[in-house]
């Protein structure tokens, strides 16, 4: 991970400040929080944002509003520039408390970038920061979390399954593995994570194919990549768990 300062505060007459970040891929800024809300988003590339066990991954196409004071981390699964819009709490109609996607069309995305000048007129700038609070409008997203196990035999196979999310083994074979019984590893990991093995595995198995659908790889590639015999089957998986299709899930 690479330590970034990420706190940027507002100045002068406007609410927002616009901050750039170059991400390698693979880069991840440590766990921080701000005292500002922001909006995370990049023009290329793709980002991720943890926050506890939810994840989102972020085309061009979407962004996140994070409430001040959530902890999060942010990282590019692929180059990119993180664009963080910095908004004063108390200059700001919002009052969303938890972390929200919002759809980026060629409007808002020009506003940020206009918004991001230093030579704007002071009457410009309020102009542009209140069209870019209304832009903002949620969309249906269900995070996709990954309850991280605590049990080190439940950890090791979680870990066998982050390396290689497409391992075919199933449950029989891991609890061998660690040394465990089939019942008891059963047990451990709805104990430990609340989610049944298979239900793990297939939220696993869905946010490793999340940023390799949104570089745009054809379904049947990703499909094989996490652990699916055919593109309909991780389709019918996917939509189980969301309630919609990939591509309506990253706002394509």
């Amino acid at each position: 991970m690479t330590e970034v300062d990420p706190c940027a505060a507002p100045t002068g007459v406007g609410a927002i400040v616009v901050g750039h970040f170059p991400l390698t891929s693979g880069e991840w800024i440590v766990a921080h929080s701000h005292p500002q809300h922001q909006l995370a988003w990049t023009r290329s590339g793709v980002l991720g944002v943890a926050v506890d066990d939810s994840y989102w991954v972020l085309p061009p196409t979407r962004a996140l509003w994070l409430p001040a004071g959530i902890v999060h981390r942010t990282g590019a699964t692929r180059d990119a520039v993180l664009c963080s819009l910095y908004v004063e709490p108390d200059r700001c109609a919002l009052n969303w408390t938890r972390p929200t996607p919002v759809g980026v069309d060629g409007l808002l995305a020009h506003l940020i970038t206009h918004l991001a000048r230093t030579d704007l007129a002071d009457d410009a700038r309020l102009r542009a920061e209140a069209v870019v609070l209304d832009l903002l409008r949620p969309v249906p997203d269900t995070p996709i979390d990954v309850p991280t196990p605590v049990d080190d035999r439940v950890r090791a196979v979680a870990d066998a399954l982050h390396a290689d999310p497409a391992d075919p083994r199933g449950l029989d074979a891991h609890a061998r593995a660690v040394g465990v019984s089939r019942r008891t590893l059963t047990r451990l990991f709805v104990r430990d994570t609340g989610l049944s093995f298979d239900r793990w595995r297939t939220h696993l198995r869905l946010r490793a194919a999340l940023p390799l659908l949104a570089e745009k790889h054809p379904v049947a590639v990703v499909a094989r990549a996490v652990g699916y015999a055919t593109p309909s089957a991780f389709l019918a998986a996917f939509r189980r768990t969301t309630g919609t299709s990939p591509r309506r899930y990253l706002g394509d």
